[in-house]
């Protein structure tokens, strides 16, 4: 078959191929394919491997050449929230001297205070602010987003940051799928009768699934926010209108949010941080994946998630940058994947399939994206670094050349080439 778009000339493609959920010492196996080619067709990957692609070749086939460069598949950031007014720099110092996070929440900081400047912020305004969060996130080499709500808590506002997550998954080369996250804390209107926000809640559900505005649910299961029984009321509803479910669970306190993310069937757990031997257990006899966002530990100055004793454990790990303005405020998406080396103690192979194929497989993406293979898009990043090893090694910059979406360059030589 005649190609539109042959890469060559590749020192190394580093890709997965375990059969997704990757678990436990599955995420230490991938293929290495040498002096390789990708060959591309209508946006998907109709060939690869080392040796001669001139069967692929005609006088109209663009050629790009990796120049010993290194090939990954796209890079697939599962937990954002990319769309959000405003920043929280002066709440900064009073993390450094030690204030609890909760406790900021509770005085009406925190969720509460960008909930108040998203609330105040035009559509315009929140996409423009999106959509440069969107493209540092793709020189760094990410190609697919998830992006919460979760700012707005009302009806009104939280469909306001689902439209923008619409806006930029059409126009935007990175693909956005949007979670709706009313559960993200509860607004100031109904602090003193958070029964009647859950039930608005559920109502609201109806239309945003009339409206097509999100795939999924997410709760933040927490002390001081939504316990137990009401993450599980909430997703169990969302689940008969069959929404996908997933859940913050166990960040600071160990409630037992993993082991209900386990009964109810959600698509991840995240965070994780206080995640108990019991969960883990859970965990590794299901296919629900542990989502883990080391860069929200790094900026709070908390606990890692146990990754190495998961993944000992046979359980199936992501990881996700977390980005928003008050725990993870970074875009760069390689600091996370050092942190994750560095921090979660996870090997290069098992960073690689926990950025790739297992969020793809939470997302329900996995047919389509997080690796390279036949038939799949063709998303793939060229890497300036001479193995995979070298790009968590040398943190702190950006390794990213080239990337392509759907078949098509949309950074080249660092710099953004199409925008649609």
């Amino acid at each position: 078959m005649i190609a539109d778009l042959i890469i060559y000339n590749i020192k190394t493609i580093y890709t997965p191929y375990e059969k997704p959920p990757v678990h436990g010492s599955k995420m230490n196996s991938i293929h290495e394919i040498h002096q390789a080619f990708i060959a591309i067709k209508d946006g998907r990957i109709i060939d690869f491997g080392a040796g001669n692609y001139i069967k692929h070749l005609d006088t109209h086939t663009i050629l790009h050449d990796a120049n010993q460069q290194i090939v990954l598949p796209g890079l697939i950031d599962s937990h954002t929230h990319l769309v959000h007014g405003g920043s929280r720099e002066d709440e900064y110092k009073l993390l450094q001297q030690g204030v609890p996070y909760l406790d900021i929440l509770k005085n009406g900081g925190g969720i509460l205070g960008t909930v108040q400047k998203t609330r105040d912020a035009s559509i315009d305004e929140l996409y423009q602010k999106a959509y440069h969060s969107l493209n540092e996130m793709m020189l760094h080499g990410v190609t697919t987003v998830e992006s919460k709500s979760g700012y707005g808590l009302s009806l009104e506002h939280e469909t306001k940051q689902l439209l923008v997550n619409q806006m930029l998954d059409k126009n935007h080369p990175v693909q956005v799928l949007s979670t709706y996250m009313g559960a993200h804390a509860v607004p100031k209107e109904y602090l003193n009768d958070k029964r009647k926000y859950i039930e608005n809640m559920k109502r609201d559900l109806l239309r945003i699934q009339e409206l097509s505005l999100a795939d999924a649910v997410d709760v933040f299961c927490e002390t001081g926010v939504f316990s137990i029984e009401e993450t599980k009321d909430i997703l169990t509803h969302a689940k008969s209108l069959g929404f996908h479910i997933k859940m913050h669970a166990d960040e600071i306190h160990s409630l037992g949010g993993a082991g209900l993310g386990v009964e109810l069937g959600c698509t991840s757990v995240d965070h994780l941080m206080a995640i108990s031997d019991e969960d883990i257990s859970k965990l590794a006899k299901s296919n629900t994946i542990a989502n883990l966002l080391p860069g929200t530990s790094f900026y709070l100055n908390k606990s890692y998630a146990r990754a190495r004793q998961m993944i000992d454990s046979d359980v199936a790990v992501s990881v996700s940058g977390d980005y928003n303005p008050g725990s993870c405020p970074t875009e760069n998406f390689q600091f996370i994947m050092q942190l994750a080396s560095n921090k979660l103690k996870m090997t290069p192979e098992e960073v690689l399939n926990a950025v790739t194929i297992n969020p793809a497989y939470h997302l329900g993406l996995d047919s389509q994206m997080g690796s390279i293979e036949i038939g799949k898009k063709a998303n793939i990043v060229v890497m300036n670094a001479p193995n995979l090893s070298y790009i968590l090694y040398h943190f702190g910059i950006n390794h990213t050349h080239d990337v392509f979406i759907d078949g098509k360059i949309v950074v080249e030589n660092r710099q953004i080439v199409r925008e649609i």
